[in-house]
């Protein structure tokens, strides 16, 4: 027995030798997985190719794997979500540390994107929908929140309204759907429909935004998707979902800060000094020698006095995280933009708070949203940027005495030394001697409650509650010593408006599986209510006394109208193959009367996703491959009267007051009225493809639309006595729209070190008007389009069978040198006479539009760049045609400068309505560009980002105006869009 023991012990002794020494000769590998920001992904999965060897990361991010015997090994990392990356290591006997940084997978069909009242999977659309994150929004000094997506998406046009701080955009879905009604698309923030009307004290409602709160955009373009929001959705929708608190991430602090300067990049064309003389003394001129005197011995330019490099500063710090589960967001903003334009500027402080908690055992889900906004805004006096153009670049701009604030001025011919009534006034003057002021503020909420109810699980109830409400305030002072109120001995006037809006809106939603059929179907019904209410309070105008009536105050009443509307969706799945989206909407509108109130919107889409099919299930190559079909109407009822339906009366202006004795009345008033008055109703049809290839590297959509809007909202021209004025809002036209929209997005690159994306859209649209009169006579013309050089000048038409708003213009005749001839245009009719040949004349819409944006991530710097191009659109040089001629120049007791353009045209009297003046405005611009280091994590504790920005970078155009995008297609002194340059630092810890 003891010799067994002793041999027993002895072996199990070598047997353990043996194990340490084969211990001692194996190796071991560990490191850290991290994603596309540089964040740890635990419970990543990390194997041994070719053998059952693996672990995973723990809530670091890290792992180790131990026992490998000396070799080369294959190791593979793998993420939910991500893109499985492998690296090949030479293991020894000591420790091997390999990192991997992965990147996300493309799983554009497993997006949830925001619809009307809920959100869907992106493969389970039927509609027209886009979805724009914030990881792809446009970077750099971005102020008002369109800005983000601008050149993003196909059949969404976006043309900044200037360069002035906060000046907006206008916005353009598919060419909008109607002409004297509003062409603007729904915005829905955070639940809270947006009201269109105007802000007083601020150029633009999206201005109080701040664009750094916003997460993503989703732009609803056909009536599939659109039918659901009723009456305001025949322009489109945009919903904007802002950012929100995660309670499973720690306590995280932002802090971002982006300084900007901003210089113009080019003068309106007019005459120097030395090209000022010239002409003055030329023959063509056909001056006096006494106007020739007038000219001064300065060389003044006017348009670099009044404009100057412009400082900005963006600041922003959020703080997020939970507490006790309940996750928050809070979010200040602190904007200080000056305009190019000098004493231009504009100041906003915002304030966003979001909680959002789960409660009764995850049935019961609230989301809260809170934004604030206060914006203080100084505005220069916009004036001086025509009076710069036209101001006699010989004369001073002091006059070497106080008279006028020191300013040059031309004199009244009679000798009284009061400023001429006629002649323009000094730039430089009207900007420094008016100071304008205006505030706002505006507080917008909503709260948001989503229950499952718990014995019925496929059943879910959903209330949210929304507000809006705004005022502002401000007043423009111009002392009398000014030169510009000189007669009225100065001016003091001010004003105030308030704006607010409520909803309410529920909904139930069934949703359910049905696996014995290979069916889902989900159905809703709700009822939605906003009321919108509006007030300007009345002043009086002063003098600069502050005492001397100049303009009595007008009465004013408060406006208000309601839409309530019950809606309701059906969505149903076969086999996750054929998908079918029904949707109903009753508005109810108080525009309208209660014969006309009710507007029905029904929508129908259909959907089949061919890769689902045998005969493309095996073909790798194909990721995705749908079709949609769509069929919907939408309406419209943003006109102007909000009872333009109703006999009412309103007070009379000061100068109709009636006497009674001493004392002096207001009467009453009446105004037009058309009790018949009802929807705009607009049907969409809608033919899209979406695909994607290589595993959805490269995937996008082709569609086909046509929109039919009838019973079109206009201010019409009335027989006299047939109603209370000689212009009532009628529904007497229609048109129709056809367009084409293509987009395509590559993830060209994706390796460890390298990410390139690129996205490319085209869209093509044409608007053809049908008819414009109650009798469908189809040679009623509607003359529209303001511009100067006279009284009543209208340069545009409206007319069945062409494009809204074309030109209508005369045939210019062009001499042997190719210059044209004054005065003379082609005689179209051929009856000897040229007068009565006005023609229509291009668009100022481009017919067709592209957005190009490139995104390239190497290691850690990122390079990104948008481009876009506008191609058919033709602007009308107002600023040439009012000016371009000898006759511009003399005037009584003073002299104007004159364009350039007379250079070449020797025009001796204005050309009007010369097609000449309409000129190819197609272009290329380069929106931004930018460069971002990521330093990743300093000190162990912040990360740390620097950006630099160019924004406007450069437009290749043949518009020989200042700017070829002008979104009425007339050019008359608009302020310059600057070029700007940024340097941003973005801390988290």
């Amino acid at each position: 027995m003891r010799k067994n023991y002793s041999k027993k012990y002895v072996l199990l002794c070598a047997f353990l030798m043996l194990s340490a020494m084969a211990f001692a000769q194996t190796g071991s590998i560990k490191g850290k997985v991290i994603d596309e920001t540089n964040q740890p992904l635990p419970g990543s999965s990390i194997s041994i190719d070719g053998t059952t060897t693996g672990t995973v990361t723990d809530a670091g991010g890290n792992y180790t794997i131990t026992g490998l015997k000396p070799g080369n090994y294959t190791v593979t990392a793998k993420f939910l979500g991500y893109i499985a990356l492998n690296k090949t290591v030479t293991v020894s006997t000591s420790v091997v540390t390999i990192d991997f940084a992965l990147k996300p997978a493309n799983n554009n069909l497993n997006e949830v994107v925001v619809v009307g009242y809920g959100t869907q999977r992106k493969k389970d659309l039927t509609g027209s929908v886009v979805s724009v994150s914030s990881k792809d929004f446009n970077q750099g000094p971005i102020t008002t929140p369109e800005a983000l997506i601008t050149g993003k998406v196909s059949g969404v046009e976006i043309t900044s309204n200037s360069g002035a701080p906060g000046a907006g955009s206008t916005i353009r879905i598919r060419g909008g759907a109607s002409i004297t009604a509003s062409n603007d698309p729904l915005i829905v923030i955070d639940g809270v429909p947006i009201s269109n009307s105007g802000i007083p004290g601020i150029d633009n409602p999206l201005a109080t935004i701040n664009p750094n709160d916003i997460e993503s955009y989703n732009i609803l373009k056909d009536a599939s998707a659109t039918a659901i929001y009723g009456s305001r959705a025949s322009n489109g929708v945009i919903i904007v979902t802002t950012k929100k608190g995660k309670g499973n991430e720690p306590f995280t602090v932002n802090f971002s800060s982006l300084n900007s300067l901003s210089k113009i990049t080019k003068e309106a064309p007019s005459l120097t000094a030395a090209q000022f003389r010239s002409v003055v003394n030329s023959p063509q001129a056909g001056l006096t020698d006494a106007q020739k005197a007038q000219m001064g011995t300065s060389n003044t330019d006017w348009q670099s006095l009044i404009y100057r490099q412009a400082f900005s500063t963006d600041n922003n710090i959020s703080f997020t995280g939970g507490v006790k589960g309940l996750p928050y967001r809070l979010a200040i903003g602190y904007l200080d933009q000056d305009g190019v334009l000098k004493r231009d500027n504009l100041k906003r402080t915002t304030v966003a708070l979001n909680l959002n908690h789960d409660f009764l055992r995850n049935s019961l889900k609230v989301d809260f949203n809170l934004k604030g906004t206060y914006t203080d805004r100084h505005f220069a006096n916009q004036s001086a940027i025509g009076a710069a153009v036209g101001f006699d670049p010989t004369q001073p701009v002091y006059s070497g005495n106080q008279k006028y604030g020191g300013y040059f001025e031309w004199l009244d011919v009679s000798g009284n030394g009061n400023p001429s009534t006629l002649a323009p006034r000094n730039p430089l003057g009207l900007l420094n001697e008016q100071q304008a002021r205006g505030t706002t503020k505006r507080g917008l909420g909503s709260l948001s409650l989503n229950y499952i109810f718990p014995f019925l699980k496929e059943l879910q109830a959903n209330a949210t509650f929304g507000g809006d409400i705004t005022d502002g305030q401000g007043q423009t002072f111009v002392p009398a010593t000014a030169a510009a109120s000189f007669a009225q001995k100065g001016s003091f006037s001010q004003y105030f408006g308030e704006n607010y809006t409520y909803n309410t809106d529920y909904y139930l939603k069934y949703a359910k599986d049905f696996k014995e059929i290979k069916s889902h179907l989900d159905v809703q019904a709700g009822y939605s209510y906003q009321y919108f209410h509006f007030y300007t309070k009345p002043y009086a105008s002063y003098a600069a006394d502050k005492t001397t009536v100049t303009s009595a105050a007008a009465a004013i009443f408060p406006g208000q109208y309601y839409i309530e509307s019950p809606f309701g969706r059906l969505n149903f799945n076969y086999n996750d193959e054929f998908l079918l989206t029904a949707t109903i909407r009753d508005d109810r509108s108080s525009k309208f009367s209660n014969a006309n109130r009710n507007g029905y919107f029904p929508s129908v889409a259909l959907a089949w996703r061919l890769k689902q099919e045998d005969f493309l299930k095996g073909v790798d190559f194909v990721s995705d491959l749908k079709l949609r079909g769509s069929y919907g109407v939408t309406g419209q009822q943003d006109i102007g009267p909000n009872f333009a339906y109703l006999a009412v009366y309103d007070p009379s202006n000061i100068g109709a007051q009636y006497q009674f004795g001493g004392s002096y009345i207001n009467t009453l008033r009446p105004d037009a009225y058309n009790t018949n008055i009802k929807w705009e109703s607009t049907a969409t049809s809608n033919l899209a493809i979406d695909y994607g290839f290589l595993n959805g590297k490269i995937n996008g959509s082709l569609e086909y639309y046509y929109k039919k809007t009838k019973d079109l909202l206009f201010d019409t021209p009335v027989p006299d006595g047939t109603n209370l004025t000689n212009h009532v809002i009628a529904n007497i036209g229609n048109l129709h729209t056809k367009g084409i929209d293509f987009n395509i997005n590559v993830n060209a690159i994706t390796t460890q070190d390298i990410n390139w994306t690129v996205g490319y859209n085209i869209s093509y649209n044409k608007i053809t008007v049908d008819n414009i009169s109650a009798t469908h006579d189809p040679n009623q013309i509607i003359q529209v389009g303001g511009i100067p050089g006279g009284v009543g000048n209208t340069i545009q038409l409206l007319k069945a069978g062409y494009t809204p708003y074309q030109f209508y213009v005369y045939q210019q005749v062009y001499g042997s040198n190719g210059m044209p001839l004054n005065g003379v245009y082609v005689d179209r009719n051929g009856n000897g006479s040229s007068s009565d040949d006005k023609y229509l004349y291009k668009q100022p819409n481009p017919s067709v539009f592209m957005g190009f944006n490139s995104n390239l991530n190497y290691k850690k710097w990122n390079l990104g760049f948008t481009l876009r191009a506008n191609l058919g659109n033709y602007v009308y040089n107002a600023v040439q045609a009012s000016n371009g001629a000898y006759a511009g120049l003399k005037f009584q007791g003073y002299l104007n400068n004159i364009p350039n353009s007379i250079l070449k045209t020797n025009f001796s009297q204005y050309q009007l309505y010369s097609d000449y003046y309409v000129e190819n405005a197609s272009f290329l611009r380069m929106d931004n560009a930018n460069l971002t280091y990521n330093f990743g994590k300093i000190a162990g504790a912040a990360s740390l980002r620097i950006t630099g920005n160019v924004q406007n970078v450069f437009v290749v155009t043949k518009y020989t105006g200042l700017d070829p995008e002008v979104s009425t297609g007339i050019d008359n002194n608009i302020y310059p869009r600057p070029r700007v340059y940024s340097l941003g630092v973005n801390v988290t810890f």
